[in-house]
């Protein structure tokens, strides 16, 4: 799925920035999921790791003119990093009092680049980010100057993303954050380390929302200081929300929706935060499982009825 959705973005969309911050959002919307959907944790931190990656991307390229994936690397190890620190003290709580944790942390790292005008530019942010081109032994392996050449890499690292994350969701570990979700004492209580599953989950979706902050500061070619605001945190957590939490896929689809939604509204009126919220709503009271819960009772439904009485017949005589 993830790659027909790359496929088809530059059909039916005409900008190729557009385009591109949709799958960018899709990847820090999937990493919001792995803490919210897989493991229980609604964190209020992910505009820190974003907004982190954002101005590690920002600072090797225009003070060390470091190459692209060297670029990217550093913008996914300071969001781990970032993590790794916030996770250790935020897992000690539960419930409101792990969301208001993660909350402060959000304020306590936006004051701190605030503060800081000779790292991160303060109020202006970091200006004229120069998108270098990945090469190899020298020579240019391919120009993303242009949006859309943009999109091409960037589709490229989404579609690896999508791909491991997959698999990791999939795998032991993945159901262990399940478990961990669904009961937590029980969890701990067959042998888990609940804190470092928990914890790794949040370096793991450090590391790959500093990767979308990364890009994103490219796309852009400023990391401001609002990449780190909590608002940033708060339109992560509603995408993932919107598309439902629990399914990767379903991340990417909340991303989308935000996404476009916001760039259609904002055509229509100035004040196009009112209808986004008046839609924010009706997901809220009608799709509790998000628009991918939608879709999938509409599956279900479909099938039950491609069945036809022919089959529900068969079935109640083999069951007789």
């Amino acid at each position: 799925m993830a790659v027909l959705l790359v496929l088809a973005l530059p059909m039916v969309l005409a900008s190729g920035s557009l385009a591109t911050e949709l799958l960018i959002f899709a990847l820090a919307s999937m990493a919001c999921n792995l803490l919210l959907g897989y493991t229980g944790l609604m964190s209020f931190g992910q505009g820190i790791f974003y907004g982190l990656g954002s101005y590690a991307s920002g600072l090797l390229v225009l003070h060390l003119k470091a190459p692209l994936l060297l670029t990217l690397a550093g913008a996914m190890a300071i969001g781990a990093f970032a993590a790794a620190g916030v996770g250790w003290f935020a897992i000690r709580q539960r419930g409101i009092y792990f969301v208001m944790l993660t909350l402060a942390f959000s304020q306590m790292f936006y004051f701190l680049a605030y503060s800081l005008p000779d790292i991160t530019g303060g109020d202006n942010g970091l200006l004229d980010i120069v998108r270098p081109n990945p090469t190899m032994m020298g020579a240019t392996v391919f120009d993303i100057a242009r949006p859309w050449h943009y999109y091409g890499f960037v589709a490229a690292i989404f579609v690896v993303v999508f791909v491991l994350m997959q698999r990791l969701s999939e795998s032991r570990f993945g159901r262990t954050l399940l478990a961990i979700r669904d009961n937590e004492a029980r969890a701990a209580a067959v042998g888990y380390d609940v804190r470092a599953f928990k914890l790794a989950a949040f370096v793991v979706s450090g590391a790959v929302t500093g990767l979308a902050g990364g890009l994103h500061a490219l796309l852009s070619g400023i990391a401001p200081l609002s990449s780190i605001e909590y608002h940033v945190s708060e339109t992560i957590l509603l995408m993932t929300i919107i598309g439902g939490s629990g399914k990767l896929f379903a991340s990417v689809i909340g991303a989308a929706v935000y996404v476009l939604a916001a760039d259609w509204l904002s055509s229509i009126w100035p004040r196009w935060m009112l209808l986004l919220g008046l839609l924010l709503i009706a997901v809220a009271l009608y799709m509790p499982q998000g628009i991918w819960g939608v879709l999938d009772r509409l599956a279900r439904a479909l099938r039950r009825g491609g069945e036809g009485p022919g089959a529900r017949i068969d079935t109640h005589k083999e069951q007789a």
